[in-house]
């Protein structure tokens, strides 16, 4: 995903960008508010993390898929 910043650098920053998402899709799932009721935006947006810490991780990391 971060080709463009030369082979050096590239694995650095796909393990930074891996606990980023984490930790944003993470606590994004697991909030509630008072009541005990998930918010839906945090929900989507969590998701959306959760699907690019998937995508960086099978695809730059594990190199076990290509999506082109």
């Amino acid at each position: 995903m971060f080709d463009f910043l030369g082979p050096e650098w590239a694995k650095p920053v796909n393990y930074l960008f891996l606990v980023v998402t984490a930790i944003i899709a993470v606590h994004a799932i697991r909030w509630r508010d008072a009541e005990g009721k998930p918010d839906f935006v945090r929900l989507l947006f969590g998701s959306i993390a959760a699907v690019f810490f998937l995508l960086v991780l099978f695809q730059d990391v594990l190199h076990v898929v290509r999506f082109s």
